[in-house]
């Protein structure tokens, strides 16, 4: 099954780190925030990526291009006739990784659809390249067989912007500066399922916004179910979320690595 990432937003709220290169690019722990939400994928089976490029998609190519050369020891024999000989592959993931140009600024909705063609026909998952989640796509994709409708959204519970103090009248008794999940309603985590039908509800103008009239037809329709999700979720819109992700990552508390290696 074919996991479809978008890649191609401008992460205007990074600009920090995303001035020459795109969000999925920006690191955590060293490695691109796109190649954790791939782990997570690759841990539970689905290992057939479509990324769909936009915003500096060059950057995307070159570092799958060069993926093997930079994770193994190789020799390479120069001359007329060149040839790389890699010694190793402890590094280097069992991907097959389509790379799609679906426009510099084509939104969501108009991304998927421009991506159709390398989908086969076939159900498919689809998420944002800026989301980590410890979310068991395996009971995802379950649950999404079993109602049988056209598309799953997973739901999570937004993070708290900041920390949280607990009291017992004035004494302090917890004093908490990580963010953590709130006790409110339910948001858009990312982590779809599809099934090939739904992409009568998109187009491939450049305007077509998922989350916007496709989503909100296919539920008046009845055929968009929930998958509730009460794990770790985060995204990386602002500068303050990719210092916590790095922090979590160098202190060995990262929730979404679900991987062993």
């Amino acid at each position: 099954m074919k996991a479809v990432i978008l890649c191609g937003g401008l992460g205007t709220r990074l600009r920090e780190e995303t001035e020459y290169r795109p969000k999925p690019m920006v690191e955590v722990g060293g490695r691109p925030v796109l190649w954790h939400i791939m782990k997570l994928y690759g841990h539970h089976g689905f290992k057939d990526f479509v990324l769909c490029l936009g915003y500096k998609g060059q950057v995307i190519r070159k570092y799958f291009l060069d993926y093997h050369a930079m994770n193994s020891d190789f020799t390479i024999r120069l001359g007329t006739t060149p040839k790389v000989s890699y010694h190793d592959h402890r590094d280097v993931e069992n991907w097959t990784v389509t790379l799609a140009d679906t426009g510099a600024e084509t939104m969501t909705g108009g991304r998927v659809a421009r991506a159709a063609r390398h989908l086969q026909g076939k159900t498919f998952m689809c998420t944002y390249g800026d989301g980590l989640g410890n979310v068991n796509l395996r009971e995802l994709l379950a649950f999404h067989r079993k109602h049988g409708k056209l598309a799953t959204v997973t739901g999570v519970r937004p993070p708290s912007r900041f920390g949280e103090m607990q009291l017992r009248g004035e004494r302090v008794t917890e004093f908490s500066e990580k963010p953590h999940q709130i006790s409110q309603g339910l948001i858009n985590g990312g982590f779809f399922v599809f099934e090939p039908d739904f992409l009568r509800y998109l187009s491939e103008d450049a305007g077509c916004v998922l989350e916007q009239e496709p989503l909100r037809r296919c539920a008046k329709d009845g055929q968009l179910m929930c998958y509730q999700h009460e794990g770790f979720w985060q995204p990386m819109d602002t500068y303050r979320e990719y210092e916590l992700l790095n922090r979590l990552w160098a202190g060995g508390e990262a929730p979404w690595r679900v991987w062993k290696k």
